[in-house]
């Protein structure tokens, strides 16, 4: 097998989990955020994950603030593709759910996360029913938003050809696996492989890995022809033995020096839409 000539580091800064107490770098502010990603997108990134952290640190579901931290990021960024996301995990009602997909100021978002089952966190659940799933699907279908289809287990993947089926769910197909959460599945070659087996095609795939899972997961999808997750959000340390903080700008520029020495380079934002099918923009 071949690998493709470029790699998509889709960087995730922020999420809702990081407090400096523990994750001193995390960026929180739309200043902090747009700033972050500027130096991820000079190291390598083409997209971002955003989620939106009021000033105290605490997540928050606001549509201003989601424009806010959009409109920062690209002012300084201006053709990084833009993922919002819509996650259940502090809250489930789906007009908040909703909020970030309104965003429509400066930029608007390109894709939005959906995740496409419930899961256990360490900290607890992440809910996401099936009408909330194809509720959110929806709302994304008519601001011609692309979902960012959240994998943590094989299960998840059924239900995405489940929704194919029913039409709910349309191309270009971006899947983003995530191994290594304790109430999902572990990074392992056997999981590898079925959920990569049952992918709808054609798609386009990354692998994240939650905390010290993440240079495994990232290293084996740069292996086997695959795309990247890698920052902050999934995890706070470059060296898990030392318990060392790293940045998001670290976690790209390490994951962009063994993709070169695999043959592989970043794909510019302009690639990365190219590579999943998503229109061509220019941002002024």
């Amino acid at each position: 097998m071949s690998l493709p000539d470029q790699v998509i580091i889709n960087l995730c800064p922020t999420g809702m989990v990081p407090r400096r107490a523990k994750v001193p770098d995390v960026p929180i502010t739309p200043d902090e955020i747009a700033k972050d990603v500027r130096r991820c997108y000079e190291a390598g990134a083409g997209m971002v994950h955003l989620h939106a952290r009021e000033d105290d640190e605490e997540p928050t579901w606001s549509a201003q603030r989601f424009t806010d931290i959009v409109d920062a990021v690209v002012t300084l960024t201006p053709d990084i593709v833009l993922v919002v996301t819509t996650s259940g995990r502090n809250w489930s009602e789906l007009d908040k759910r909703a909020a970030s997909l309104t965003v429509d100021n400066l930029a608007r978002p390109e894709m939005a996360s959906l995740t496409l089952g419930s899961m256990n966190f360490v900290s607890g659940p992440s809910v996401n029913s099936p009408e909330t799933i194809e509720g959110l699907a929806r709302a994304m279908q008519e601001r011609d938003i692309v979902p960012e289809l959240e994998i943590f287990d094989i299960g998840m993947v059924n239900y995405a050809n489940y929704l194919i089926s029913r039409g709910i769910l349309k191309p270009p197909y971006y899947l983003n696996i995530l191994f290594g959460s304790i109430g999902t599945a572990e990074v392992s070659a056997a999981n590898a492989a079925a959920v990569l087996s049952s992918l709808p095609q054609p798609s386009t795939w990354a692998f994240a890995g939650i905390g010290r899972f993440q240079l495994a997961a990232n290293t084996l999808a740069l292996s086997l022809g695959g795309h990247v997750r890698v920052g902050l959000e999934d995890n706070p340390y470059l060296d898990w033995k030392t318990k060392e903080p790293t940045t998001n700008p670290r976690l790209v520029e390490r994951i962009v020096r063994i993709a070169r020495e695999m043959g592989r380079e970043p794909a510019t934002p302009q690639q990365v839409r190219e590579i999943i099918g998503l229109p061509q923009m220019v941002r002024t």
